[in-house]
């Protein structure tokens, strides 16, 4: 299963942000997950990467050309893709993946999640879409998507679109658990009376 992981490159964040990091590397890879992620070594990506590594896990870094220029990529990943912008790596990142997982971060890391949320929610992506709440990081965003549900933003079939779990341990029981993805997304995209 070739799961992609977005996550923030802050150094500074609570040590138990980094923790839950380096504990999901380790989970995946010892599930026999392939990891794609960012590529870089700094923050909750190198602490995602080192877990899984220590664990003798597959690691896909996709990182675009500027951040190699100041070398934040991970000098220890067998395989780094190196593309021309952050949209070809947000592309590069989500095709192929069997699910994706966001760890705690910062606009970055939200984007690429609510990219992912809105492919699923026009049914150009079917897969898994797993928030890791460490320290209850995604409680006010789950709150939130709830209250775009409730203000009509959208529709009640969205709930289904991602899950929230407390635990990098109960991220692979979630994958398995979610819910297929209606192939036909597209009919309930928009708002319905």
């Amino acid at each position: 299963m070739r799961i992609c992981v977005y996550c923030a490159s802050s150094e500074y964040c609570d040590r138990v942000y980094h923790d839950a990091a380096h504990t999901l590397g380790r989970v995946l890879a010892e599930a026999g997950c392939t990891i794609v992620y960012g590529g870089g070594a700094v923050g909750l990506m190198g602490s995602l990467a080192n877990g899984a590594l220590t664990a003798g896990g597959d690691v896909i870094g996709v990182i675009p050309r500027f951040m190699t220029e100041v070398e934040w990529q991970h000098p220890g990943l067998a395989s780094l893709e190196v593309v021309e912008d952050m949209r070809e790596r947000k592309h590069r990142l989500l095709t192929g993946s069997d699910a994706v997982v966001a760890l705690p971060g910062g606009c970055g890391t939200l984007e690429e999640l609510f990219e992912a949320l809105t492919l699923k929610r026009l049914g150009l992506y079917f897969n898994p879409i797993v928030l890791v709440n460490t320290a209850g990081f995604y409680a006010p965003l789950q709150s939130f998507l709830e209250r775009m549900i409730e203000q009509r933003f959208m529709n009640p079939q969205h709930l289904a679109m991602w899950t929230l779990v407390d635990s990098p341990n109960d991220v692979l029981p979630a994958i398995d658990a979610a819910p297929k993805w209606r192939e036909d997304a597209r009919n309930y995209a928009v708002v319905r009376p």
